[in-house]
């Protein structure tokens, strides 16, 4: 991981939309009250409060639930996006290992759908993982981001309108 402007946010959505990796990237920002933003916020502030949210760690990484007993937390509003949801924390427990030398698990939480999902950092994971810096790192430093690709995610996207006007 030599790039240290590879984030958590950036590896969430390589996995949904390179496109949006590099407006992320390149600091455009997407509509800001789109509902599903405001939703996810909500969930956020909503569930888990008794707990301390989003600690920030080199601004690099900003994980939803400060780690307790050595499992890092991260909420979602839906398990919709599963591969970019447990990606992103696969990211935060390979951060740890290669940068701090601490080993922790993770944990996915979907409280609306109320499911939990134990993440361990597998070599596979790290692969994967060392694959999306080379790719995450070649979208970002592309003077053009990349062509829009009509997928699911587009529907509700805050992006939509730069896409798809």
């Amino acid at each position: 991981m030599e790039d240290t402007t590879i984030n958590g946010t950036l590896i969430w959505y390589y996995y949904i939309c390179p496109r949006q990796v590099w407006f992320i990237s390149h600091s455009i920002a997407g509509e800001q009250d789109n509902q599903f933003i405001e939703l996810g916020r909500h969930i956020h502030e909503f569930f888990y409060r008794e707990r301390k949210k989003e600690l920030l760690i080199d601004n690099t990484i900003k994980i939803d639930l400060i780690p307790y007993e050595g499992v890092i937390a991260e909420v979602k509003k839906s398990s919709r996006n599963l591969k970019s949801a447990l990606m992103q924390v696969a990211f935060y427990l390979y951060y740890f290992k290669h940068k701090k030398g601490v080993e922790l698990s993770g944990k996915l939480l979907f409280p609306k759908e109320k499911k939990q999902l134990e993440v361990k950092l597998t070599e596979e994971l790290e692969k994967e993982l060392e694959t999306a810096f080379i790719e995450i790192s070649k979208i970002v430093q592309s003077p053009n981001p990349p062509s829009p690709k009509w997928i699911n995610f587009c529907k509700n996207c805050a992006y939509k309108p730069i896409c798809w006007v």
